[in-house]
């Protein structure tokens, strides 16, 4: 175990704390790049190296586990020169060390399993606000070990809507007593390579309000939303069964995300269902197809955005049955439009889009103050999916737009210069 550790490797904020345990809840939260997640598992990994510890890491949706939280901790067991002495079960996500401690990584859409572990003594919560409130309330109950000292939760997350339930819990004035917020930039990580400095610091300019949220972590404001009204609720699958199904991609990697949204369409009863999402950034083309033949969305089409012909290709070519979603002008109007006729139905456990949905607004001209027909390029990687995967409706409805214009003399029959496809 370890007998001596260089404060060279931690971050000055991560290092004021690595050795307090005073707070049963620690909230790290921030912007992008701020290294806290990097920080806040040094301090649990330092912590269980110094004694026999059981940490429950968890995230809402098991199959997200794999590219971030588990990653991360077998990085730093390998740097730490400790991984070749752990115990490592890839098909069960178990990490066992020398001296006993324990690591188990759980989705909560695996509910019966984290019910049935016992003897935890720490949880780490990546990506908290995927979680609902009363998650989080069953998982301060799963702290139960009578033996264990320095009990503690550790949540991570990056800033989202002011509606979520840990803006509520944790900023509202009415904090637990035992429980300790700590917030961090990218100007608290010495480590953060220049050429990623310089990105983030690109927004100030490129995109002020995405800076504010993505770069400084500050919570959104609510402004003219584009989709103020949704229904946010547990969709069964027996609801959707005989449903038309649609799939989006829209690429991104590093600042980005790309974005996996599936779900159902009743063009009676004119309601979109969104009934599932897989967001993450750093995902290469193999791994998009990977993820994809995971969560079984291979066979079905999917769409995706069509200025990425490469990428398209060679997912196709890994199985998946992936088309471009060919865009024309105005698109992007044309398809929130479209949408806007239907009512959207997000199930509770999309936490991604509903956030996105809580926080997707109209632009303001910024002479006159009045809001434009222009949604600000924020809080879109899920619904520029959504478009996409509804695409092959959508397209139907505008060749019908086209017809109805060449009837009324508008253009000619055999004229579809000005028809738009998304």
């Amino acid at each position: 175990m370890p007998k001596e550790i260089s404060e060279k490797i931690f971050n000055n904020w991560i290092w004021d704390i690595i050795d307090d345990y005073s707070k049963r809840i620690e909230v790290y939260y921030g912007g992008a790049s701020s290294g806290k997640s990097y920080g806040a598992c040094q301090k649990v990994l330092l912590k269980v190296l110094n004694e026999k510890r059981k940490v429950l890491v968890v995230r809402k949706v098991g199959v997200t586990i794999k590219h971030s939280i588990w990653s991360l901790m077998l990085r730093l067991l390998s740097e730490s020169g400790y991984l070749g002495h752990c115990k490592v079960n890839k098909s069960d996500f178990e990490i066992l060390l020398p001296n006993g401690s324990m690591f188990i990584f759980k989705g909560l859409d695996d509910e019966e399993k984290v019910k049935s572990i016992e003897g935890i003594t720490d949880i780490i919560i990546e990506e908290a606000t995927e979680l609902t409130a009363d998650e989080f309330a069953q998982l301060r109950l799963r702290l139960r070990e009578k033996s264990a000292k320095n009990k503690q939760l550790y949540l991570m997350f990056n800033p989202v809507s002011k509606r979520n339930w840990v803006y509520e819990y944790f900023f509202t004035g009415n904090a637990p007593i035992n429980s300790k917020v700590i917030q961090t930039t990218y100007h608290d990580n010495r480590f953060l390579a220049k050429e990623d400095k310089e990105e983030l610091e690109d927004l100030k300019t490129r995109n002020p309000a995405y800076y504010r949220i993505y770069a400084l972590g500050e919570f959104a404001t609510l402004d003219k939303l584009i989709f103020p009204v949704t229904v946010i609720r547990i969709i069964s699958a027996e609801e959707v069964k005989s449903l038309d199904k649609w799939i989006g991609l829209d690429f991104g990697y590093s600042n980005d995300p790309s974005a996996i949204v599936w779900g159902y369409i009743d063009q009676n009863k004119k309601t979109i269902y969104i009934t599932g999402e897989y967001v993450r950034r750093g995902m290469l083309n193999d791994e998009i197809a990977e993820t994809m033949q995971s969560l079984g969305l291979h066979k079905d089409r999917s769409f995706a955005d069509s200025s990425e012909p490469k990428s398209i290709e060679e997912i196709r070519r890994k199985g998946i049955n992936i088309s471009a979603a060919e865009k024309g002008p105005d698109s992007v109007i044309h398809g929130i439009e479209w949408i806007k006729q239907y009512e959207i139905i997000i199930d509770s456990r999309c936490q991604k889009v509903i956030e996105e949905f809580e926080n997707y607004t109209w632009q303001k001209d910024k002479k006159t103050g009045e809001y434009i027909n222009k949604p600000v390029d924020t809080y879109n990687h899920t619904i520029d999916a959504i478009r996409y995967g509804l695409s092959q409706f959508i397209k139907g409805k505008a060749y019908a737009v086209v017809r109805n214009k060449a009837v009324i003399g508008l253009y000619s029959s055999n004229d579809t210069s000005n028809y738009w496809e998304e």
